[in-house]
């Protein structure tokens, strides 16, 4: 009888492990021991001076974070590696992401416990949500969309569209990174009542008020006017029911010239052998925390089809949501 060793169980131990590892990245951020290396904080000794903690928790953490590869440890001595350099060194970052993770050890790893009610129940679970918790919340997910939006803006050639409308989504970063990178690009924002002053605001603060109209509208039921080739529905889908996607992919065709190009940026489910990880795990975030609906792209491209859409690309973003990139048909 031969005797077959079982696999290991390695890959089982990484997920269900995976807290300890996140719980440790948040408090290294609050702490500043990235920027505290990056400024030449490079040692135990050194990094507990600098965050004030003790060298214990300055040696925990850091190597940590080693471990995960966002530092190096050569000889005892600390080094941030590029990706860390450039979102967790704080305002020197590219893309400071240190709300984003304040978001998730506050709002989101709390609200995880709730997870088994979910479960039981497909019913979100309690925010208990007051003003300083909101604004904590809406700080982290702008955050997150700013990721989005610089590798949406560089990954999706969108540099031939003249006149855009960006419809109905939670961030104005996306259709600014691309008018950044293309002068004659006109954009009208339609956003839900209450978005609109936010989205005024960082218009003004990119320098694009002169290139830019902003509009109020019911996402789930403007009928937007005008010719565009290029609309933008990023972050849109996953905050309505399947018959108000539908209403709204009917509608934005109506505003589509011949030939134009639609995005849909979004987590989705989708048919392929292998799940993106990012898409599935956000499912469950989602359902957890408001009741949202990452949607199964096979439902999304049906949606398109029956509005005279055809789907022409699908770009999955590097620590991003994916595009669905569509044309008026």
């Amino acid at each position: 009888m031969t005797n077959i060793s079982p696999p290991e169980a390695t890959r089982i131990l990484d997920i269900a492990t995976g807290y300890m590892a996140s719980q440790q990245l948040f408090q290294a951020s609050r702490i500043g021991l990235f920027a505290a290396v990056a400024n030449g904080a490079d040692t135990t000794v050194a990094i507990a001076a600098e965050c004030g903690v003790s060298e214990r928790i300055a040696r925990i953490l850091a190597d940590a974070m080693a471990a995960k590869g966002l530092l190096s440890r050569t000889d005892g001595r600390y080094s941030v590696a590029p990706d860390a350099a450039a979102y967790l060194v704080g305002p020197s970052s590219a893309i400071d992401l240190a709300p984003f993770l304040t978001f998730l050890g506050e709002i989101s790893y709390p609200h995880w416990l709730q997870f088994a009610h979910t479960v039981d129940t497909t019913e979100p679970g309690d925010l208990q949500m007051d003003d300083a918790r909101w604004a904590t919340f809406m700080d982290g997910v702008m955050t997150y969309n700013a990721l989005h939006a610089q590798e949406f803006a560089r990954s999706v050639d969108l540099s031939s569209a003249r006149r855009a409308l960006d419809f109905g989504g939670l961030s104005a970063g996306f259709a600014i990174e691309v008018m950044r990178r293309s002068p004659e690009l006109r954009t009208t924002f339609l956003y839900a009542p209450g978005f609109d002053g936010g989205v005024a605001e960082a218009i003004e603060a990119a320098g694009l008020t002169d290139r830019t109209t902003v509009e109020n509208g019911d996402t789930a039921t403007a009928t937007p006017e005008g010719e565009y080739d290029l609309i933008l529905a990023n972050h849109v889908i996953h905050r309505f029911g399947a018959e108000e996607n539908a209403r709204i992919f009917r509608n934005l065709r109506g505003a589509a010239a011949a030939g134009a190009t639609l995005t849909v940026l979004d987590f989705f489910l989708d048919d392929d052998d292998e799940q993106r990880a990012l898409d599935a795990v956000h499912a469950g975030e989602y359902l957890v925390i408001d009741g949202t609906v990452v949607y199964p792209e096979a439902e999304v491209r049906g949606w398109l089809a029956d509005a005279g859409w055809e789907v022409r690309e699908k770009i999955a973003l590097a620590g991003s949501p994916r595009v669905l990139i569509a044309t008026a048909v």
